[in-house]
């Protein structure tokens, strides 16, 4: 593991010792898993994005050469 310093207010970080006290963990652990769950969840989003570009570019889709003008994207029936 490493090390990290951090510059935090006094005052929250009392009220993050207090909290994580309450709930049985430390701050260093809370912050461990929130950095964590960041990291997880950007590869997720890269992982999303490349599955829905690649599925874009599968998607064989043809106009036929045929451009619609906004209203008629837009027209009620």
């Amino acid at each position: 593991m490493a090390n990290l310093t951090i510059v935090v207010d006094p005052e929250i970080l009392k009220q993050a010792r207090i909290q994580a006290l309450q709930d049985g963990t430390t701050v260093n652990k809370l912050l461990s898993a929130h950095l964590e769950d960041y990291v997880g969840r950007r590869a997720r989003q890269g992982e999303v994005l490349s599955r829905i570009l690649e599925l874009a570019e599968k998607a064989a889709f043809n106009s036929g050469g045929r451009n619609w003008t906004r209203e008629e994207l837009h027209e009620r029936h």
